[in-house]
């Protein structure tokens, strides 16, 4: 991994007079605070206020004391903070020399600084919720500058409570005091509220009547919803940045309905615990997971289920893993606070549909699904769905970036502080946009698949938004390839509204741009190795892309290698139905009837030959419908159809994939399958019909699906290594970055890592954004960006 360079030093001043400007996540934060303690702790005169480009520090005392400011701003900033740079300056103060240090208020300019991510309840505000003497003993919207709530409740910057959700409640006298005072850890907390004057929250039946709290066994609608969900009833729940489902996840027969109602049959549902201890109890705290879980994004991360787990069978059926996190606001850690035993906290929605955010929408949408709906009265501003990670290969890995870490800005190599703005739209599937400007590139939160209505519309909503917050005025539309993709579409069409170019970026290519600038690679660093392994995306030659391999930099990167491509029988219904890639690789490996006389006893010879080949046959004998693909991810999909999962459909995006590596064993002794290495057109093609030969073979002899699975892996590790060593070699290149979703699979991207590691090749893989299409936006935005300088120069 490349190193994260170091925020750009301070540098003395010989004056007694300095202007410190500081850059950075130093907003919302209580870093003014910060600043007026310590400048008063070091005698220092002057002021300090947010701007446009962050934070402006008037300071006038003696030089050592100034630097000492500089040196304890980085030691001792806020835990929300972020310190980009500190830059300082001469300063002259005109008139009456300031004789006390003072915090002024926000200055409007230009927008140059970041909105700070919504953040997990901090052990102090914990603290209060809990205390029985406190004023805010059981108050579900406690938060101070250290945690709470903030992208998903301002409409502008600079993050004042005037541009927030927070505006229409006016603050008690006790409140206005703690955010007045500078000595206070609530000064200038924008949400900051209490039971006197901030929110309220209360309970409804699914026909929208209020419920009485000790009707239902609770003191208060809290413990009337806990006390709900232990009866094994379903609830909606208004949470930061959405609603969420909830039920009991120990009650088979509540889960079970669950999935009915919502129409969510497969996809594993996160879970929710009230601490680590009742997390350990089901699922295997691997090292780095405790601080993972704890930090403040608090996203979903993905554990080893224990076998002893006393879960309901249908909160992640057919996996070996468990997607839980820890209550992440008062009202979860009130809602939790006597269950030993996790909840089912899944998005609230309909399968498939963005999650609710309003009153309204939730009543008219969630009370066929709940039984019940745990509302309150502040607004969420813009849907943050649940951040999801694992650790893989040693590292946190990002596989949806959205609440806690998003809209966090994304530092990028100095030498590119100077590009043009983009706006990148990013691609269809796990669609976030990216903006890039001043050196930073901000890429959104998670915005979901573009081929639902309500989502696309939530993804030009996002785009004003963005556009909005950050005053951010385009001078280039970056867009996927893909001629039909509703992102490029909506691009397209912005550029022409807005008179700039539409610059189109080939769909691997920008995944391999994503991880340069993920890992912050020089724009003129020396060309890299990329590996684009994925489901699917627009080629050149307007074949399905998704086995690639390419040699460049950030813009000119050349096709090398890549996988065999078949026909994709039936285009899109391919990608839903496995059976059809089984029969398209089997075709391309043995002839149909080839495969027929040699494996016929075979049962997925049975299994096909109850199947319509005959019509997939003539469609791909008259290329009707069945264009080529070198996918990675639908060479998933036949193996695992091969062994019976997932054969005959899909329920959900990557399922079959994902339950083929669950019955994967170890591969440290297994004996891999083994590929051809062929060439065609000037390209070198990795071929699996020798994998599909002796996996085949394995299957006649009985090998069940984990001996076949653990084959594959190991077979197709081997493989990617092979051939990117040999590919290394001939051109030169000592640096192999990976990319794309097919990476996601944890077997196989830690085994390429240390197959590759032990060619002595170095190793760029995605660390601050998805390896999925969820960060494709940040290639495409860089990429753009560095088009246009070259065009330019």
């Amino acid at each position: 991994m490349a190193s994260t360079p170091q925020p750009q030093a301070e540098s003395a001043s010989d004056g007694t007079d300095a202007l410190i400007r500081v850059r950075g996540l130093v907003q919302g934060v209580g870093f003014r605070p910060t600043v007026w303690r310590l400048a008063r702790e070091l005698g220092l005169a002057g002021s300090v206020r947010n701007d446009g480009d962050g934070v402006l520090i008037r300071a006038l005392g003696s030089a050592p004391a100034i630097d000492a400011l500089c040196r304890r701003l980085r030691a001792e900033q806020p835990p929300l903070a972020r310190i980009d740079s500190i830059e300082r300056s001469a300063w002259s103060a005109a008139g009456e020399a300031p004789q006390d240090f003072v915090i002024e208020h926000s200055a409007a300019t230009g927008v140059h600084t970041g909105v700070v991510p919504d953040a997990a309840t901090c052990p102090a505000c914990r603290a209060e919720i809990a205390d029985p003497a406190d004023r805010r003993h059981r108050y579900p919207f406690t938060n101070c500058t250290h945690c709470g709530p903030r992208l998903s409740i301002v409409r502008a910057i600079p993050y004042d409570r005037a541009n927030t959700s927070m505006a229409v409640f006016p603050m008690c006298p006790d409140c206005q005091r703690e955010y007045e005072d500078p000595a206070d850890r609530r000064f200038h907390a924008q949400p900051n509220a209490c039971p006197v004057c901030g929110p309220r929250v209360w309970l409804e039946d699914a026909a929208g009547n209020a419920l009485d709290p000790a009707a239902t066994g609770g003191a208060d609608a809290l413990a009337a919803a806990s006390a709900m969900l232990a009866a094994g009833r379903i609830l909606a729940i208004k949470g930061i940045g959405g609603f969420h489902l909830a039920c009991d996840a120990a009650n088979a027969e509540a889960v079970t309905e669950l999935r009915r109602r919502k129409g969510r049959y497969a996809k594993p549902f996160a879970l929710m615990a009230r601490d680590l201890d009742v997390i350990a109890g089901y699922a295997t705290l691997e090292p780095g997971a405790a601080d993972l879980l704890a930090q403040p994004a608090a996203p979903i991360v993905l554990l080893p289920a224990r076998t002893d787990a006393a879960l309901a069978a249908g909160v992640a059926p057919g996996q070996t893993t468990l997607g839980f996190m820890l209550p992440y606001s008062p009202l979860h850690h009130l809602l939790l606070a006597d269950w030993d035993r996790p909840l089912v906290m899944t998005s609230g929605n309909r399968s498939d549909e963005p999650q609710c955010i309003d009153n309204a929408d939730a009543r008219r949408r969630l009370s066929a699904i709940a039984d019940a709906l745990v509302l309150h009265d502040r607004d969420i501003v813009n849907r943050v769905d649940d951040s999801v990670a694992r650790s893989m290969d040693g590292a946190l890995r990002l596989l949806r970036r959205a609440r806690g870490f998003a809209p966090a800005p994304l530092t990028l190599p100095a030498a590119m502080a100077g590009l043009a703005p983009v706006l990148a739209m990013g691609g269809e599937l796990k669609n976030a946009i990216c903006l890039l400007q001043d050196g930073q590139a901000v890429l959104s939160q998670h915005l979901g698949d573009l081929h639902d209505a309500a989502t696309a519309r939530e993804f030009e909503h996002t785009i004003q938004l963005y556009r909005r917050l950050y005053e951010h005025k385009p001078a280039a539309v970056a867009v996927d390839a893909h001629p039909s993709y509703h992102a490029s579409r909506v691009g397209r069409g912005l550029g022409a509204e807005l008179g700039v170019p539409v610059i189109e970026l080939q769909h691997h290519r920008a995944h391999i741009a994503a991880v340069l600038a993920d890992n912050q690679w020089p724009a003129d660093g020396p060309p890299v190795l990329g590996i684009a392994l994925d489901g699917s995306g627009y080629g050149d030659d307007g074949s399905v892309w998704g086995g690639e391999w390419l040699v460049g930099g950030y813009v000119h990167q050349r096709r090398v290698a890549h996988l065999r491509q078949v026909p994709l029988p039936g285009g899109s219904k391919a990608i839903l139905e496995p059976w059809r890639m089984l029969f398209a690789h089997l075709d391309a490996a043995f002839g149909w009837d080839t495969f027929l006389r040699e494996h016929a006893n075979l049962p997925l010879a049975r299994h096909l030959a109850a199947r319509p080949v005959g019509l997939l046959q003539r469609m791909l004998a008259g290329g009707i419908n069945a264009p080529l693909t070198s996918s990675c991810g639908r060479l998933f999909d036949a193996v695992a159809a091969a062994v019976g999962i997932c054969t005959d459909a899909i329920a959900y995006e990557g399922q079959a994939a994902i339950e083929l590596e669950s019955h994967c064993g170890p591969l440290q002794d297994a004996a891999g399958y083994p590929f051809a290495f062929t060439a065609q057109a000037g390209a070198r093609v990795l071929d699996p019909a020798p994998m599909w030969r002796a996996l085949c073979d394995d299957l006649a002899a009985g090998a069940d699906a984990r001996e076949v699975a653990t084959r594959f892996h190991a077979g197709l590790a081997n493989a990617l290594t092979e051939l990117s060593v040999e590919l290394a070699e001939a051109h030169g290149v000592a640096t192999v970055a990976l990319s794309g979703g097919v990476l996601q699979n944890r077997t196989l991207f830690e085994a390429l890592c240390a197959r590759l590691r032990a060619a002595r090749l170095d190793l760029l893989t995605h660390h601050r954004v998805p390896s999925n299409d969820g960060g494709l936006a940040l290639g495409q935005a860089v990429a753009a960006a560095l088009l246009l300088q070259a065009k330019a120069g």
